[in-house]
């Protein structure tokens, strides 16, 4: 019996099974989540981030990276606000895209840049960039996020979004072993109603919220 990480709902059932590992769905917020068990350690994990090549002068990645930074720019409205990018990997960039925008930017990651200090303050808006997928446990994550999020302020993520069984035993996504926990539209339409947000979809993997409080 599996317990969602996200929403504590006993009771996940078994969703799909690949040569790596199990995955498991909850019936009540929807999240697809990979049997904990077959978990890498931390030094595996950071292993496998540090050969990722994010770099701030990559054209390619910062049109990959604007698909998030241009509708959560129109909608922040007026420059010289304070966000941070949570998850900001080996190379800040999106960080780096913003304040050429006009804004204040911090930036935190658990391996690349982990400054307490910066999870004591509060944010006009937060971005979180192909990293949800990575939480092993969402509902903690989940919750410092909207934290750090002022009343009225925007959380931007961007995740590929899963949608059925058939499509997920063919996806590509799953494959990464440090992705664990696949959110679909309905997982976030859940939390919107929960939390008190406003969500919008821009596109196949940004996901907008707004607190409404």
């Amino acid at each position: 019996m599996q317990t969602c990480p996200l929403c504590q709902t006993e009771g996940a059932s078994a969703f799909h099974q690949d040569k790596r590992r199990q995955y498991f769905r909850c019936g009540e917020c929807a999240l697809i989540f990979a049997d904990p068990a077959a978990r890498l350690s931390p030094e595996e994990e950071k292993a496998h981030y540090d050969l990722h090549e994010n770099n701030p002068n990559d054209d390619g990645y910062r049109r990959f990276l604007n698909r998030l930074a241009e509708p959560l720019t129109e909608r922040l409205g007026q420059p010289a606000l304070h966000g941070l990018d949570f998850g900001s990997g080996p190379g800040p960039t999106l960080s780096l895209m913003l304040t050429e925008a006009g804004h204040n930017m911090a930036i935190y990651d658990p391996y690349f840049a982990a400054d307490p200090a910066v999870l004591a303050e509060s944010y006009d808006f937060v971005t979180c960039t192909e990293a949800i997928e990575h939480f092993y446990t969402p509902a903690r994550e989940w919750g410092l996020l909207l934290g750090l999020v002022k009343p009225g302020g925007w959380l931007g993520l961007m995740t590929k979004l899963a949608t059925d069984a058939d499509a997920f035993s063919r996806w590509h996504y799953k494959n990464d072993p440090t992705h664990v926990s696949f959110f679909s539209r309905e997982t976030f339409r859940y939390l919107a109603q929960r939390d008190g947000l406003n969500v919008e979809f821009v596109g196949n993997d940004v996901i907008l919220l707004r607190k409404t409080q």
